[in-house]
Parts: C-alpha cells; structure tokens; sequence
C-alpha cells in the first residue's frame, strides 16, 4: 500500500492555489481542504474468498465567505483547471446566498500554530494474499470452537493510509497522515431449531495493536453461542446494564446532545444546561484528542483550531458544549476546537469490573446488543430493540431476546450508578459498561 507523508507538500501547494483562486475570484475569505486515502478490504466467509477490493479515493473542498455570505464546493479532481471551476462554483452559491453575521473563519488565535505527531501513521505492507490468510484463520478459529457454530457471515480485514491537509486564508495550513486497520468475523450458531448470529471486531491505528486473529474469530463463536436457548421476558422494570461495547451508543446519543448545530438549532434536550447537574456527582466526561494513536485523535479541528483535551462533565456537571465556530456564535459562546465532532470522548470508570458490576445489578437486565435508532434528541426519549440476559443474584441465568428497553437520556444520566474499568477504547468513544439504577423493558 502507498504510503502518504511524501504527498503532503503536494497537497499544501493545491490547497495555496486554491485559497489564492478564491481570493482573485472576490471571496474575503477561505477554507479548504484536500484528502488523499488508499486501502486494501478483504472478505473471506466458509473460507473462499468473496471480495479482494483495492480503493484509492481523493477529494478536495472549500469555502467561501463574500459579505457574510457562504458558498461551498468540492471535486475529486486536483488537476489546475478543477481548482479555478470549484473556487469559481463555491462563489457563485456564496453570491446567492442570504448574509449571516456568523459566517466566517475562527479566530487567528485559536488556529494550530505546531502540529504535535500524534503517532496516527502506521503503514501496513500487507498484500491481498497475506490479508485473505489473516482473514481465513479468524474465521476458521471461530467455527472451530463449538459444533453449534454451523455458519459463518465472513471474516472482513481492511487496512487504509491516507493524508489530510486543510488551510484557510487566515494564514493556517498544516496536514497529517495516518492510518486505520480492521478485522471482523461474524458468525452463525445453531441449537435444535434456533439460530443465533453474532460478530465480533478490532480497529487500530497499528496493526500490531490489532487483537489476534483467531482470538477475534473465538469470541465472535462465543457470542454466538451464548446467545442461544434465547428466552422473552414479561413486561417490567428493572435495573439495567448496558455492556461496554453497547455503552459507546449512550455516549453518541450524549456527543450528540453537546454538539453546536443541534443546540443553535434547538433541537437537543440539553439546550441551556451548561453548568447544571446531568449525572452523579462521580462522573467525568472528557475529550482526550492529542492522545497517541488514538482512534479520533487529531492535532486540529476541521477548521484549523488546535484541539486540546477538555471537560465536558466534570462532577456530574455539564460544563462545556462542543463547538464549532459558527455554533457558537450562534450561541453567544466561543469555539471548543470541535468542528468535526468530539475526539477520543472518555468516560472515567468508577472502579468496578464487570462481575462487580453484574453483582451490584444482583437481579435486572444485562445488555449486550441493541437495534433501530431510537433515541431522540430534541426530547431526551429512548427506546431502543435489546438483547442479552437475565441476571439473578449477580449471576446471569439465561440469554434474552426481542424486548425493547425505554426510557427518557435525561433520567437515565441521572440514574446512572457505576461506570465498568472494562473499557472499550476501539472507536472514538471510550467508556466501560454502565449500570443504570432502572428502565422500562418491554418484552411480551
């Protein structure tokens, strides 16, 4: 696979002509970017290979600002005549377009001034036929496991390298590579009559930070299996634990809540909530984007300003919002450095594992997959398809199946009673298992 920091100068250059463009084409000012990524994505299922898919994909954009007005446009051509038509385009829609006082660049003050190496580029010079071999022996150690694993979804490996680079006529301009490896397995197993399907995945920014092939295999065979013998419940309410894996979800709906363009357009129960309570006092949420290797991390935000780590709740409190430069202004508040969404959001755990955890639950709901999109942020209503197991006496008893667990985002963050060690740090969202004190389940 091609490698990317040679090609960052090359890029710098196309987004200066660019920006230079803009500005002989009337715009007062400018940003814009330009990304180059290349990859390699192998599927492998009973062993024959399905897909061997090569990728190379670039893409360049910008904004314009004529008299508050903004106008944007992007291409996947690079060549010289591409960059004056989409300079040229982003213009034309800014001179058609209604001023607003908000639109504009982020302060000078606030841009990254030294780009940290973050250590995001970690090349990976497999070929297809290595990555098919990797994907083969995942897949085989998971049907290996138990003769109820009859079927298999497939084994999936990727690898990507890619380059970004943005700036904007305020005079910042910096770029970065990196890198991004995965593997997944899903399989089938089978009791009597019943089937059950489950999956299992590693993400890295470095291949030798990936977890073993056959151990992502095993425990894909194992979720499988342990779901089977699936039970429904009657309708109750009841202590609930939301696995790790699953936690991450809460912790999107919550990213969510926090973000510029839902509060500026009031459409998030969170709207005028800074500096109130929102969990128990034990809680700290904060955004770590400089971290090594970090699955989000970044040196700077989609508008240049240097990212730095951050509260977002600290003793239960909602302390800050995650912004943009336009949110807020809208909101009568400064950037957060968060154009582009939140980096590496953590929630510090409480301290307990997760038999602890299943213990403190003593009799409820432990969750382990959930379904649908049911989580809405104007008004704070959750409800979501589950499954997982009963829990009796801090011990699970059986897998459950087709039950659906509600709720209201605001009780549950207030009713929210340990936070697992078991954290799940392979995407951008890294938090252990939560136990919440209590929650509608739904089943027949």
């Amino acid at each position: 696979m091609e490698t990317m920091p040679q090609r960052i100068d090359e890029l710098k250059q196309r987004v200066e002509d660019l920006l230079a463009e803009a500005r002989r084409q009337g715009a007062d000012a400018a940003e814009a970017g330009v990304g180059l990524d290349a990859g390699l994505a192998v599927t492998v299922r009973l062993g024959e290979v399905e897909t061997v898919e090569h990728t190379r994909d670039q893409g360049l954009g910008i904004t314009v600002y004529i008299g508050g007005r903004k106008g944007s446009a992007s291409t996947s051509d690079l060549s010289p005549q591409a960059l004056r038509d989409t300079a040229g385009k982003a213009c034309a829609i800014a001179r058609h377009m209604q001023p607003d006082p908000c639109n504009g660049l982020p302060d000078p003050e606030r841009l990254a001034r030294v780009i940290p190496d973050l250590d995001l580029h970690h090349p990976w010079g497999i070929d297809a036929e290595g990555a098919i071999e990797i994907a083969r022996a995942c897949e085989q150690a998971g049907r290996d496991l138990d003769p109820r694993i009859v079927n298999s979804e497939g084994a999936s490996l990727n690898t990507n390298a890619g380059v970004k680079v943005c700036g904007n006529s305020a005079g910042f301009l910096a770029g970065y590579p990196s890198t991004r490896h995965g593997l997944s397995c899903a399989l089938v197993g089978r009791q009597g009559g019943e089937m059950q399907r489950d999956y299992w995945w590693t993400s890295a920014r470095a291949p030798e930070d990936l977890e073993a092939p056959e151990a992502v295999g095993m425990h894909a065979a194992e979720r499988a299996v342990n779901r089977l013998g699936a039970r429904k419940l009657d309708t109750r309410e009841c202590p609930v634990l939301f696995q790790a894996d699953v936690a991450t979800s809460l912790m999107r709906a919550f990213a969510g809540a926090i973000s510029g363009g839902n509060l500026y357009r009031q459409a998030s129960f969170l709207l005028d909530r800074l500096g109130k309570d929102l969990f128990p006092r034990f809680v700290r949420i904060h955004e770590d984007p400089l971290r090594l290797r970090g699955a989000a991390s970044a040196p700077f935000d989609a508008e240049g300003v240097a990212t730095l780590p951050k509260d977002f709740v600290s003793e239960g409190v909602l302390v800050s919002y995650a912004l943009d430069t336009y949110a807020a202004c809208r909101l009568h508040l400064e950037t957060t450095g968060n154009a582009g969404g939140v980096r590496n959001l953590v929630m510090e755990p409480t301290g307990e594992d997760r038999e602890a955890l299943l213990r403190r639950l003593d009799t409820g709901l432990l969750v382990t997959e959930m379904m649908g999109q049911g989580a809405n942020l104007v008004t704070g209503d959750y409800s979501r398809g589950a499954s997982g197991f009963w829990v009796e006496g801090g011990v699970i008893q059986y897998p459950v199946q087709e039950i659906t667990i509600a709720g209201n985002l605001r009780e549950m963050f207030a009713g929210l009673r340990a936070v697992g060690t078991d954290l799940d740090r392979r995407g951008g969202m890294h938090t252990g298992s939560w136990l919440i004190e209590r929650m509608m389940v739904a089943g027949e």
